[in-house]
């Protein structure tokens, strides 16, 4: 996995560079809790599928130019259950646009199947990729915000398969004829995080 923690202004502007050529890349977030105004936003996460960038927001980094990468309409921004993403990043000002969340997907995908869309399930269901979520526990209040390379790839291990998944989704519901639905569903999804 090629990994950058991005640290300095050299580094993010290395991350946006190296990002900004791709047409879509998977998004995520570490965070101290579930709910945005009380919990804290640790890292935001990135990948082209090869890339792989960590912004250790925790250390006191803050996204720079990769904030425009979020921002920017013709770039398509990948999330496995968006609505906690968007949460956490609107709450600390960045604005996220042209979204494609893989857990509506998922649940389109899945309706009636009685099927997970974790994360987790949905890329062992599609990829046979075993995520180990036991790094998850060390990211609470208490935390020294520290990033140590175990929990670097433990943050990167999300994000890395999103835009392989969305790829294998979009064609799952063009193949079922399911497209108009994810669309409907993501319309949904963009009026409630717009409602807060």
């Amino acid at each position: 996995m090629d990994i950058l923690v991005a640290r300095t202004a050299n580094e993010l502007s290395t991350a946006f560079e190296r990002l900004s050529a791709s047409t879509a890349i998977g998004c995520d977030t570490e965070t101290s809790g579930l709910g945005a105004r009380t919990a804290k936003l640790f890292s935001i996460q990135f990948s082209d599928g090869e890339f792989n960038v960590l912004v250790p927001i925790s250390e006191g980094v803050l996204p720079g130019p990769l904030d425009d990468l979020l921002a920017d309409d013709a770039m398509l921004k990948i999330f496995h259950n968006a609505r906690f993403d968007l949460d956490f990043l609107n709450e600390n000002g960045c604005t996220v646009r042209n979204i494609f969340d893989t857990m509506i997907a998922e649940k389109v995908l899945t309706r009636g199947a009685n099927q997970s869309s974790s994360l987790a399930e949905t890329l062992y269901r599609h990829f046979a990729v075993d995520l180990d979520k036991s790094q998850r526990t060390k990211f609470h209040r208490k935390w020294n915000g520290v990033w140590t390379d175990e929990l670097v790839e433990y943050a990167l291990s999300d994000v890395v398969h999103l835009p392989a998944l969305m790829r294998e989704q979009k064609a799952w519901l063009e193949r079922l004829g399911l497209t108009s639905e994810f669309h409907t569903q993501m319309a949904n999804l963009l009026v409630k995080t717009a409602n807060g």
